[in-house]
């Protein structure tokens, strides 16, 4: 009977330890699915992202020498007619041959005729594959009274890209809106903070704590005059909810705050 026993015992261990590997090989190609995807911060809001063999941009700003180095863009996305997200110029200066450009239709309207093949106009709450990514649009606009004249609420898109299982936010121009504090599943979140034309750290940082992105990358944070404070930011993430991680990279290279 001892001998029956122990053996069982000896089941339950070794069932134990193989469930606990395979929750440790879950995690881990989870966590190297995760680590393959490459983020190349270009300036204020514009961004390179790498994702197997496709290479996106966000809003492309600066003229073909910002992107110098860079692959050609196989899917592009823009979030609001804005100088500091759309750029007609460079557009036009990009190798654009192969990519496709996700837009919403106050953009495709600034576009001449010549790109007409290549859009896929998006409007808030659509959403469309191209190159095994499905692209969210995700409404963007301002509460405050004084910001309202900014961004109306159905002009622009901020964007929730689906990719094997992650999910990716960019924020575009916007406040603490529902729609933001509604997002679930979120992996990584590019999220706005600048004064007067998008919301107040405590906002950014309020909303964040809502939706709980497993990291958040705090990006488009330079307004007139002042930048805001991204160090606040962290301290209000870390101690709201120590689980999120907040990475900070250099969206300004050619200044030193």
């Amino acid at each position: 009977m001892k001998k029956i026993v122990s053996l069982l015992f000896l089941s339950l261990i070794v069932s134990a330890g193989c469930k606990e590997t395979q929750a440790q090989k879950s995690e881990q190609k989870e966590n190297e699915e995760i680590s393959s995807l490459k983020i190349i911060p270009i300036e204020h809001a514009t961004a390179v992202l790498e994702w197997n063999d496709i290479t996106i941009y966000i809003d492309p700003v600066g003229g073909k020498t910002a992107f110098s180095g860079q692959k050609n863009p196989d899917l592009i996305l823009i979030t609001d007619i804005h100088g500091d997200h759309f750029s007609l110029e460079t557009l036009q200066e990009l190798n654009t041959e192969k990519a496709k450009i996700m837009v919403p239709q106050a953009v495709a309207d600034k576009i001449p005729e010549v790109f007409t093949p290549q859009i896929d106009v998006l409007d808030n709450g659509a959403s469309k594959e191209r190159y095994g990514i499905t692209v969210e649009a995700i409404p963007m606009y301002n509460l405050r009274e004084e910001a309202l004249k900014f961004h109306e609420k159905g002009r622009g898109n901020g964007y929730v890209l689906n990719m094997e299982g992650m999910r990716i936010y960019f924020s575009g121009d916007t406040e603490d809106i529902p729609e933001m504090r509604a997002l679930e599943n979120i992996d990584k979140a590019f999220v706005c903070m600048n004064l007067p034309y998008t919301m107040t750290v405590e906002s950014a940082a309020s909303a964040v704590l809502e939706f709980q992105p497993k990291e958040v990358y705090p990006y488009h944070f330079r307004g007139r005059p002042e930048v805001s404070d991204v160090k606040k930011f962290k301290t209000l993430i870390n101690e709201g909810n120590s689980e999120i991680k907040v990475v900070q990279l250099d969206w300004y290279p050619n200044d030193d705050f």
